[in-house]
Parts: structure tokens; sequence; C-alpha cells
């Protein structure tokens, strides 16, 4: 099986196993998508989601934000990580979009990672969700599913990662994927206890069946019973 047989394989099992993968950072428009994914660097989204359900109750448009002192914004998202700094991006953020965009989030790459605190990954979810452009973000969990299942090296960048990704994956089925490999690493491959015993990929994947060999050993040795000195 070569590598892009093994990832047809792949993507069919995850399609059965999340056929309802979908972004889970709630919001209702371009703008509020680029807000949520730039709260959830190294935050969960379902924090995101409590934060972003009062938050844009509060703040519907770019000018929002900005009639409001820095120190405002940064309590009204004081439960997300790195919460002064991405208060300020925000600031900077809205700022940028008024002035050059005409109030609106811009619909290229470009434009979008011009935005303060708006990375590639980030440009790429907006990209695909708001905009239905084609597109795989690699956020932790596509990165570590990918290096799991030997798609990526494990030392490639999230970009390496990503142009792997893309070369192995049909460009229509882009957008879902990232989904899909988000749900089976938060949901199934997690980082920690890995549901390495019940995955159906476990004969595609090198460092499950290492997991599986190790932890196999590790009960065979605590099964061997002591002998008993003679004293």
């Amino acid at each position: 099986m070569n590598a892009k047989q093994k990832m047809r394989h792949v993507l069919d099992v995850m399609a059965d196993m999340f056929p309802d993968a979908h972004c889970e950072l709630n919001h209702s428009n371009p703008f509020e998508l680029t807000i949520a994914v730039l709260l959830s660097a190294q935050c969960t989204d379902e924090t995101v989601n409590k934060v972003t359900a009062s938050l844009f109750q509060k703040y519907k448009r770019p000018e929002h934000y900005l009639n409001v002192p820095l120190e405002e914004l940064e309590q009204d998202i004081r439960r997300i990580g790195l919460f002064r700094s991405k208060a300020s991006n925000i600031q900077k953020l809205c700022r940028i979009i008024i002035d050059k965009y005409g109030g609106e989030v811009p619909e290229s790459h470009e434009g979008l990672t011009e935005l303060p605190g708006v990375g590639r990954k980030t440009a790429n979810v907006v990209m695909s969700n708001a905009f239905g452009v084609p597109a795989i973000a690699v956020d932790t969990h596509v990165e570590r599913v990918s290096k799991r299942l030997g798609f990526a090296g494990p030392d490639d960048t999230v970009l390496e990662v990503e142009k792997k990704l893309m070369k192995l994956v049909p460009l229509e089925e882009w957008t879902l994927t990232h989904h899909r490999l988000i749900f089976f690493g938060r949901y199934h491959c997690k980082a920690q206890s890995p549901q390495c015993p019940i995955c159906p990929l476990l004969d595609s994947c090198k460092e499950g069946k290492l997991r599986m060999k190790s932890s196999k050993k590790t009960k065979n040795k605590s099964k061997t019973p002591k002998i008993a000195s003679e004293g």
C-alpha cells in the first residue's frame, strides 16, 4: 500500500467514525470565526465557546471592540489563556479591518495573515469554513495524528505537515479532512492515553503498534510470579 492508498484508507475509516465532523467553534459570520480562532490558540474550543457566548452579544462589529478600553476587553476574555495579548491583537485587527477592508474580514489568505494574531492556521480555518476555499489547517490534533500515522515525520514543522497532507488528500476533501483529523485526535487518538486497543487504524499506525507491544510487555512483566528466596 503506497502513501496515497494508505491515506485513502485512513480517510474512509475516519469518515465512518466521524461522519458529522465540523468546526466546533460557535460563530455566525466570518468576523466572529476570526475572533474565535484567534482566541482558541493554546485554549480549548469548549472554553472559547463559553467566552464568546457573551462576547459576541456585546461586540457585533469591529468598531464595537474599539469603543471600549483595552482593559475592559481583557476582562471580557479573562478566562482565555494569554488574554492580554489576545485582547490587544483583537483591537489592532479590528482597526486594520475597518481602515483597510471597510469593516469586513479580508477574503484572501494574504489579507488574513497580515492581521495581528492571525497566523497560517487561523487563516486556513477562516478561508475554508467562512469562504468555502479548500484548506487544511494544521492544529495540535492534526499535527499529532499525521505524525503518529506516518504521513509526516516526527520533526516536521507545521508547514511541512500541511504540505504533505495537501499532496496526499484530494483537493475537494481538504476542509472535511481537517475536521475529521481534529475529531480523531480530540476524541480518539488523544495526546495522553490514545485508544490504541480499539483503534480501527492500528494496522496502519507504527506508533500504535509500538505502544501496544510496550503495554503487553509491561502487563506480562507484572504477571511474572516472584520466586521466594530461601532463608
